[in-house]
This record gives structure tokens, sequence and C-alpha cells, in this order.
């Protein structure tokens, strides 16, 4: 079995075509049950963010794993295969786990160091779990991802200035405003979020930060609305009030998640007309798919900001130096990865040698004590006998299996296994059965690390 992802980014996708590959909700949960259930897959998870769609499985086969995958992204999407095959890229065994390691510690992403995309890898697995198409393999190099993730924050300055995809777009719209410093970058401007989710959250508590003289907060539940503002003093506007309350505001955060349009260029008209002449509303779009109407931008004196205008906006804030120092923490958790696995790739055949030890070790101690106690040698005689042999046999194997494990994790190591196997005439299915024994197993500790 070997890990694949195949998916699309913003690096490799047109914003338009990232709108309508995004998926979410129950659609998620069927994205995934159809996935598992193609014959070459064995288990997967989806990270499926504002910028990328990634499908990670365990398949027993390239091929026939990337054409499903392909072929179900294609049909979950409403894109034509030939149309979003230009877009998508396929990573495969170690790349892939690297690719991985690299999107949990925030080097993949629209903003370099962003820290969301630790919760949504995170949230990946959760919801993988959830719907039972996480296994052993997927759910270790998820714990894995995440240690890599927690340690690019701890150990380097990669988060240090609080770079978000909130944090780079309210300062492009600060820009359009013609704010000043970084600590009142909103000072004397009412800003209202639309939607009530944790990229609303984090919005809230920027614009707060920003020095905004005005948070409002718009969401069809409104409960969830007044706990968001509660938490910055802020205030509530009625989801059917939206016009009123864009007209009311100089900047309007909107991250809904509805996978329709939610501010119509209609509405904005409507806003406008309620407005001072003149002043300028900057539109900051959060969402994908995109939650305001392009056609917005052409009305007089407002400006719309989208993923487009944000893609690249926080790379340069990262410095190189911090950069390099999470691309040697990826480098290192994947070496120790790959001996990890190679060495767990050489246990069957240790436990299989060690079996067949034990059972030719019985065998003969049962036919020497059938002799011995014709000759009246007492039970614990025989017992210590016994115990003799089994330390000589213990003695004899614990030099080659101990050393056939460290040889293991170095590259070419299932070499030494296989020489085991031929050495000591294994029977291969005796090996398999180990292994099949293993898969099986419950995992203890369901539950990725926090």
């Amino acid at each position: 079995m070997s890990v694949l992802v195949v998916g699309l980014s913003h690096k490799t996708a047109p914003v338009a075509t990232l709108e309508r590959a995004a998926i979410g909700g129950d659609t998620l949960g069927k994205l995934l049950r159809d996935v598992a259930l193609l014959p070459d897959i064995a288990e997967a998870f989806v990270i499926s963010t504002c910028n990328r769609v990634e499908v990670y499985a365990e398949v027993d086969r390239f091929h026939g794993g990337v054409n499903g995958v392909c072929e179900l992204l294609a049909q979950y999407s409403g894109i034509p295969g030939a149309e979003l095959t230009g877009s998508l890229y396929v990573h495969y065994e170690d790349r892939a786990v690297q690719h991985l390691l690299a999107v949990a510690s925030g080097l993949d992403s629209i903003v370099v160091g962003e820290d969301q995309i630790l919760g949504q890898v995170r949230t990946a697995l959760r919801v993988a779990g959830e719907h039972g198409t996480l296994g052993r393999s997927l759910r270790d190099l998820g714990r894995l991802a995440l240690r890599a993730g927690k340690r690019a924050r701890a150990e380097t300055g990669i988060d240090r200035l609080g770079i978000s995809l909130v944090s780079v777009g309210t300062r492009l719209a600060a820009g359009q405003l013609g704010a000043g410093g970084d600590t009142s970058l909103l000072a004397g401007r009412g800003v209202l979020i639309v939607g009530a989710g944790a990229m609303s959250g984090l919005a809230v508590a920027t614009a707060a930060r920003s020095g905004a003289s005005r948070v409002t907060v718009a969401n069809r539940t409104r409960a969830k609305a007044e706990r968001l503002a509660a938490g910055v003093g802020g205030e509530v506007a009625d989801f059917a009030g939206l016009p009123q309350a864009i007209a009311e505001s100089d900047l309007v955060i909107s991250c809904t998640g509805a996978g329709s349009l939610v501010i119509t260029e209609h509405t904005v008209r409507t806003a406008l007309a309620a407005r001072e002449a003149g002043r300028e509303l900057v539109l900051l779009d959060l969402a994908m798919p995109r939650d305001v109407d392009p056609a917005a931008a052409a009305l007089p004196g407002v400006s719309v900001i989208g993923m487009d205008e944000l893609r690249g906006g926080g790379g340069a804030a990262v410095g190189a130096d911090e950069v390099a120092a999470v691309r040697a923490i990826v480098e290192e958790e994947f070496a120790a990865y790959g001996s990890a696995v190679r060495a767990a790739r050489v246990t069957p055949t240790v436990v299989a040698l060690r079996a067949k030890a034990a059972t030719v070790v019985d065998a003969e101690l049962a036919r020497l004590t059938g002799r011995l106690s014709e000759d009246g040698l007492s039970g614990q005689v025989l017992e210590e006998i016994a115990q003799t042999v089994r330390r000589v046999v213990d003695k004899l194997l614990h030099a080659p299996t101990v050393r056939v494990k460290e040889l293991a994790s170095s590259p070419g190591g299932e070499e030494y296994a296989a020489a085991l196997r031929v050495l000591f005439d294994l029977d291969p299915r005796a090996v398999e059965a180990v292994t099949r024994a293993e898969l099986e197993a419950p995992n203890a500790t369901d539950q990725e690390s926090q």
C-alpha cells in the first residue's frame, strides 16, 4: 500500500475553477465514502479549504487510484475531466508525504505561514474518522503532519506576525481606504463581518485589533452572530437588512460558505443609494465559492478584493530564514517517517522468524520430554531444560533480529528482511498473516493529536 494525493490549489488552478471544485458539508462526506469505495483504495481523507481541494488515499495500485479519484473530483465539481485535469497535481509515496508535511506547516498556503491550515488538516482527519474512511496508515501520517505543523510554529518564527488570509486581506482593504499604521489600520472605520464561522471569528478579532470604531456581525442564525459580536463589544445586524448594514460600513468582510452569492450587485447598489456620496466601500470576499458578486466592483466608489488579489499577498512578510527553518523541520520529520516505515516493513518477517523458532523448539521439547520422562526425570528438571533451550534460541536470534531492524531503517533495508526469509526458509504466508493481523488490529488511540 502507498500514499497518493490528487488535488488542485491556488498554485495550479484559477479562482473560478477552485470555486467550482470547493466541497463542504454533506457533500464532503459523500465524496469521502465514494473515494473509500474505489477498488484500489483502502482509506482516505480530504482537505478542502478556500484555496485547495486534496484527496489523500492509501492505494494498492497507482493508476487505478489516480483514475478513480480524478473521475470523482470531476463528478462532484461538475467540471469535465478534460478541463479539470489541467489544474490537478498528483503526488505519490514519498512525494505525497512531503507535500502533506509542507501543507500542514504553512509552506503551501496563499499566505505563507498562516496558521489556519493546521486546524483544517485536523478537521479533515476528524471528518474522515467520523465517516469511517480513516485507517491506521493515514491516521499515523496525519499525526505526523500535525506534529510537523506544530513544530514549525513552535520552533521557528514563521507565524510570529500572526499572518492569515484575513490579516492580509484587511491590510489590502485598509490600503484602499487610505489607512495608516499597522495597529490602527481601521481606525475610525466601520467594519461589517458577514458570516459566523471560524474565519468570521478571526475577522471579528482582526477588525477589533486593527482599531475599527465599530464592528458589526450579520449572519442567518442571529444567535451565532451575537456570540461573535459579544466577544469584542460589537453589534449585530439582521441578515435581512444587509443592504442597510453595508451602507453604514466602510469595510465588509464576507466569509459565509453559503455556496452562492450572498452580496449581489443589486444588494450593493441598494446600499449605495442609502450611503453618503463619495464614501469609499471595500468588499473583502474570503469565501470559496465567492460570496460577493464581482460585478459590484464596477459600481462607483466600490472595491472588491477576492482570492485573485490575495494570492501571494502575504508571502513577502515571512523571511527566507523562517521558511528555510520550516523546510528543515519538514525534512527531519520526513526522514524519521521514512525510517519508521522501513523498519515496520521488516517486523512481520522478524515475528514470523521467532514464531517458527518457537514452533521448532516446542516440537523438540515435546519429543525430548517424552523420552526423558521414561527415564524418571522430575517435572522440575524437565522445566529447567525447556527454559535453557528457549534461552539459547532467544540469544541466538537476538542479534540478527535487532540488527535487521536497524538495517531496515536505511534505504534498501528491505533486502535484509528478504535475506532472513530465504536463510530461514520462512513461509511467505506466515509473513503475510502477521502483516494482516497488524493492519486489522484496533488502534487504541483513535483521537488525533490535539
